[in-house]
């Protein structure tokens, strides 16, 4: 029988926020009905199936409210209608969040699209010839950039912003005004690679980066905070590219000054449970949520 202490230590450790549940995890609790938006599949998923454009949304919550788990359902859901998507957290292995500017996100977009697809990578290829030293020189290493595989280079790319400072800030002086033309080769690279799936048209591929509300704000005197930069005065950039994309935001920017220019800008979702009150709806779906982590988390002849 185990003792107290590994049983509450099991329990403890089945309630890790930045693990999110799989789609059919039996520990999900569909918190639709006391949410204060719709269920995601409705509401984000049904603005890309119903759109006969190209849609770009913001995806937002309290931490630990459960983003990463919807988005996971979500994908499953346009998988299963027939979507090609490209799911990601940024933070695990692109970016780091304490220092996160939009090359950086770019340059994940970038790795994560070349990994998931395959198609003539050759306008990406050149895009990268034609600042191979420069970048060799940043990284202080040349190793795959030769590689046959353009996925490979830009993997050394993310991993160096990620941790790196000094390199970081090198690289991104290198990219930052060659940005339209990256974005240009990867379209051209989005285009010819879906046409060989089967869902032939980009406007079948999804992408979905997650994590980025993880970035904390940035003040700095007389400047834009490092949310309203990335998200607001770079969005033209962020919405370039060829596909439906769902972006994870920080829910302080989306209740900040500029909410209005977001919702200018994008389609803004919030996720979250409208009402904790233990009496009501919202709590008592808590209540659930920590009735099956517990049972889930405690060890094997414990009474569940």
């Amino acid at each position: 029988m185990p003792s107290d202490f590994e049983i509450l230590r099991s329990i403890y450790n089945a309630f890790d926020p930045f693990e999110p549940l799989l789609p059919g995890d039996p520990v999900y609790v569909n918190c639709s009905a006391v949410r204060g938006e719709e269920n995601i599949l409705v509401d984000v998923g049904r603005q890309i199936t119903y759109s006969d454009r190209i849609t770009h949304q913001l995806y937002t919550g309290h931490r630990g409210a459960g983003k990463s788990t919807e988005l996971l359902r979500l994908k499953e859901a346009l998988e299963q209608d027939g979507y090609r998507v490209v799911y990601f957290a940024a933070e695990e292995t692109d970016i780091d969040p304490e220092d996160a500017q939009y090359t950086d996100i770019l340059l994940a977009c970038t790795r994560n699209l070349l990994a998931d697809l395959q198609g003539d990578q050759k306008p990406i290829q050149q895009w990268l010839k034609s600042r191979k030293t420069e970048l060799v020189d940043a990284m202080q290493s040349e190793v795959g950039f030769d590689s046959i595989d353009a996925e490979v280079p830009f993997s050394k790319l993310t991993t160096t912003l990620k941790v790196s400072p000094t390199a970081r800030a090198q690289i991104r002086k290198i990219v930052e005004p060659h940005t339209p033309s990256l974005i240009e080769a990867l379209n051209t690279f989005i285009k010819e690679a879906i046409a060989q799936t089967p869902q032939q048209t980009t406007h079948k591929l999804v992408l979905i980066v997650d994590s980025l509300d993880r970035i904390p704000s940035i003040l700095r005197e007389n400047e834009p905070s490092n949310h309203e930069q990335i998200f607001v005065d770079r969005s033209e950039q962020l919405k370039m590219l060829d596909c439906h994309i769902i972006y994870t935001v920080p829910i302080s920017l989306v209740y900040s000054g500029r909410a209005p220019d977001l919702r200018d800008i994008y389609v803004c979702r919030n996720s979250g449970i409208a009402d904790g009150d233990g009496a009501r709806p919202g709590g008592a779906s808590m209540r659930t949520g920590v009735s099956h982590y517990a049972r889930a988390g405690a060890p094997a002849g414990v009474s569940r």
